[in-house]
């Protein structure tokens, strides 16, 4: 396989004082082609600093030039399409967002699907704002909108619902991002089951991936995420420990209890191999892969960049040789 191996910098280190640059000469001296960079990220470290977010963009892509490494995305651009707020303050907002990108030669701006209860349902409006920023992102040097499905979205939370929006918004500039953790959670996993699983996990699964390879172009797959999902025990519910009034329980999952992939050994049991291989393998998809985790044991400085990044690289080479070995799946 083809595929360039980037990852999140908040997959890399959660704790404050492992900042930006020091995650990025870890993940590029440990095999890495390229990195998305959080947003906090970069903002932590220009506090750092004492500099403002355009001069830390600058200051990273200098970093990441001399190391022959490639920001891939800026993200997460969260809660835009639909929101409550007036759009010119919105569009405001990705405007500034698209200049430090551009800053980063970020190719994608991730948008994850909009989470706030108080949004709009009309679709009317939830494509035009999604057309406006696409075509915000159109003007030169362009950035491509990577529209990702969350699985506890408020109007989007399946690939399919992702892929008729990128459909109407009817942009060349605005496609996928495919994760992992969102199609194990919403199709197939449930945090709240004692078995872990849905009823009809497997079968659900499998017609899910046979409908993506069937029905998604892959030239609007602009880069997979991949993450796995520790079985809870105790199994959710209201009174679990990681549970808040009104947060969804696949984001009390995907905050909390998210390894790299194939990471068995802390709990990881999502088919997170079996929704690569169609993704990857069976589309023909040569395009980045990043990860995307989140390990709640990073997030006071016991775990080193150095060691994340290695861990990160090991589950890759779990996934590929799951994925060409199909009596595996």
């Amino acid at each position: 396989m083809d595929n360039k191996l980037a990852i999140s910098s908040i997959s890399i280190s959660q704790y404050p004082g492992h900042l930006l640059d020091q995650k990025i000469t870890a993940a590029a001296n440990g095999g890495y082609s390229g990195i998305e960079i959080v947003y906090n990220d970069l903002e932590t470290y220009g506090k750092a600093h004492n500099i403002p977010v355009h001069t830390a963009a600058l200051r990273i892509l200098h970093l990441c030039q001399s190391l022959d490494f490639q920001v891939l995305a800026l993200a997460p651009f969260e809660n835009y399409e639909g929101a409550s707020t007036p759009l010119d303050q919105r569009l405001a907002l990705a405007k500034h967002w698209m200049e430090i990108a551009r800053l980063l030669k970020a190719p994608y701006l991730q948008v994850p699907s909009i989470f706030a209860n108080d949004c709009s349902r009309d679709e009317k409006v939830i494509v035009s704002d999604l057309q406006r920023l696409a075509d915000l992102g159109a003007q030169e040097p362009p950035v491509a909108i990577a529209y990702e499905a969350l699985s506890w979205g408020i109007n989007c939370s399946t690939w399919e619902s992702a892929l008729d929006l990128v459909n109407r918004v009817d942009r060349p500039n605005f496609g996928l991002c495919m994760d992992t953790f969102h199609e194990g959670t919403r199709v197939w996993g449930d945090n709240a089951s004692p078995s872990g699983k849905q009823m009809d996990a497997d079968l659900r699964l499998r017609d899910s991936l046979a409908r993506f390879v069937r029905d998604c172009p892959v030239e609007k797959i602009f880069y997979v995420q991949l993450s796995d999902a520790e079985k809870f025990d105790p199994p959710y519910s209201e009174v679990h420990p990681w549970a808040r009034p009104g947060e969804a329980k696949e984001f009390t999952w995907s905050k909390h209890a998210r390894p790299f992939p194939l990471e068995k050994e802390i709990g990881g049991y999502l088919p997170v191999a079996q929704i690569a291989r169609a993704w990857i393998v069976d589309m023909g998809f040569t395009g980045w892969v990043s990860m995307e985790v989140f390990d709640r044991a990073m997030r006071d400085g016991s775990v080193s960049p150095e060691i994340a990044a290695r861990r990160g690289v090991e589950s890759w080479g779990k996934v590929k040789a799951e994925m060409g070995d199909r009596s595996r799946l």
